[in-house]
């Protein structure tokens, strides 16, 4: 294999622990090939508690980046691949490769800071990606404190979570950008998650524009990691919010906002764009609906 220079890029906003957490897993990798390097590019989202002041003092080679809380996270993964094409993120456990800017970099790696990564999970996925490839995405599959898969590939129009193996790589249609391994020759032919797509999706958009430019993907065998911290918010279905709430949570940036819902859905389900684009906020009224009924 030759020598593998990681582009790190990674978003933050109010959780240090967790964000601390993920690069001391990120820096206790093992089975890495020689001479391995990182650069690890951290965009922190306007945190109150201390994020960027603690990464700078326990890995003061990851480059950190403070933008305001307004900059959505889709943004701010723009950001963090800016900056690992121009340089900066350089030396140490966590530091980029030796001699400087890090254009020289042959993978991105996309990481979100709620996954501890397992000690042998950059080894499995460069090994997965070695042997498909240098057109192929390698996604990592991520599972709960329950050992239940919650992010990984996606098959399908409706976006069926897939199953890592045990043994072999499994096939996707696009993935969850949760831990995903970027070769620089897929970079260079789809570049970054587009910047329509504020806050979700993205990650979607782009595994379906990378399938569509003839770009393979695979989940790499096993779990790559785990996800700390309990579920995320109930959003638009919390029960008992009513109708007019529960529309107004799942047309917000944190769900599925109207423009880029439209977009994702001309782009990659037509002629079922017009049907597919109204069934998630016409079931959403209908659960708020049925629980009022309920209640």
């Amino acid at each position: 294999m030759h020598s593998v220079h990681l582009a790190v890029l990674m978003t933050s906003h109010d959780r240090r622990a967790r964000t601390l957490s993920a690069l001391r897993a990120l820096e206790e990798q093992r089975g890495l090939p020689a001479g391995t390097t990182f650069g690890v590019h951290l965009v922190d989202i306007g945190s109150t508690d201390g994020t960027p002041e603690a990464v700078r003092l326990r890995h003061p080679a990851v480059e950190v980046m403070s933008v305001g809380a307004d900059v959505p996270h889709n943004q701010a993964l723009r950001v963090a691949s800016r900056n690992s094409r121009s340089g900066g993120g350089g030396g140490g456990p966590l530091g980029g490769a030796p001699g400087g800017p890090t254009h020289s970099w042959t993978h991105q790696l996309w990481l979100d800071d709620r996954v501890e990564l397992f000690p042998d999970a950059l080894a499995n996925l460069l090994r997965t990606a070695a042997a498909a490839g240098t057109g192929t995405v390698v996604v990592g599959a991520v599972r709960n404190a329950y050992g239940d898969t919650v992010y990984s590939g996606r098959r399908g129009r409706s976006l069926v979570l897939v199953e890592p193996g045990e043994h072999r790589p499994e096939p996707c249609d696009t993935y969850d950008g949760r831990v995903v391994l970027v070769p620089r020759a897929v970079y260079d032919l789809v570049g970054d998650p587009d910047k329509v797509f504020r806050h979700r999706m993205g990650d979607y958009d782009h595994g379906c524009r990378a399938r569509r430019a003839g770009v393979t993907a695979f989940v790499a065998p096993g779990h790559a990691g785990e996800c700390v911290g309990g579920p995320d918010a109930p959003g638009s279905r919390e029960p008992g919010i009513g109708v007019r709430e529960a529309l107004r949570r799942v047309t917000s940036v944190q769900e599925l906002p109207l423009h880029p819902w439209w977009v994702y859905c001309l782009r990659h389900t037509w002629p079922w764009a017009p049907y597919l684009m109204l069934s998630p906020y016409a079931r959403t009224a209908a659960r708020a609906t049925l629980g009022g009924l309920r209640g």
